[in-house]
């Protein structure tokens, strides 16, 4: 079993700024891809970002150039930093591992009011 521990989600204006983190077993982290992904009501889930063991990204259209993906391998951890928010960003953040058909986290909410 291969637990991501997600947390950074919440409340914010237009504009505003959050930063997503997720944890990931050492084992599993060095070794793969690690993707952002969201989910708004009503919408298919989709890609947000992604980072290989490399650092090498990858971002949706609708968020390149305003949210920033990374990792901190002595951590485990890979963050999204996200600004300029916009209302369309509203939506449950995933965090995912990138090996075989994928590890999933539970999900964060990140809403941004207009």
């Amino acid at each position: 079993q291969v637990q991501l521990v997600e947390s950074g989600g919440g409340l914010v204006q237009a504009g505003g700024s959050l930063r997503l983190s997720c944890a990931a077993p050492g084992s599993i982290f060095s070794i793969y891809a690690m993707g952002w992904y969201r989910q708004a009501p009503g919408k298919q889930r989709e890609l947000v970002a992604l980072i290989t063991p490399g650092r090498t990204t990858t971002y949706a259209d609708s968020v390149r150039g305003r949210f920033t993906i990374s990792r901190d391998n002595a951590k485990n951890t890979v963050y999204l930093q996200m600004n300029s928010l916009k209302p369309e960003d509203t939506a449950v953040y995933y965090c995912k591992v990138v090996a075989g058909t994928g590890y999933w986290g539970q999900g964060t909410q990140v809403t941004v009011s207009s």
